[in-house]
């Protein structure tokens, strides 16, 4: 499962775009401001009030920065697997440059003031 920033706009594209890549949809989604949402990305310590990373909650483990920017990709499969090289890439500085975008995405990108209402097929995919 996805957990994402509901009110952000590039968060709400990164979400738009897995769901178009994974026709199969093997990956599932909640919102960080929804009950589940609050109740996990809390399991993980982190604060639900602050989000500040996506984080991709699988049955072995959780993925959080860039990690989960990683995973995603290799779970989409496909070309999108080429994404793995980052990860020569030390991960202090993939992080560091993941949190430079996060701190700065809703100046960038702008944020909705509520939750967007789901597209059907991404409302298919949210769990709550």
């Amino acid at each position: 499962m996805l957990l994402f920033d509901g009110v952000c706009h590039l968060c709400d594209g990164a979400v738009r775009f897995v769901v178009a890549h994974d026709p199969a949809g093997r990956i599932h989604f909640a919102p960080i401001q929804s009950d589940l949402g609050r109740r996990l990305y809390s399991m993980h310590g982190l604060d639900p009030d602050a989000p500040d990373t996506m984080l991709l909650v699988t049955r072995e483990r959780a993925f959080r920065e860039s990690d989960a920017v990683i995973e995603i990709a290799r779970r989409l499969g496909g070309a999108w697997k080429l994404a793995l090289v980052g990860k020569i890439i030390p991960r202090g500085l993939r992080d560091a440059m993941y949190a430079f975008v996060a701190k700065n995405r809703y100046r960038w990108f702008g944020k909705h003031e509520t939750c967007l209402m789901p597209t059907p097929e991404l409302r298919r995919r949210m769990l709550s």
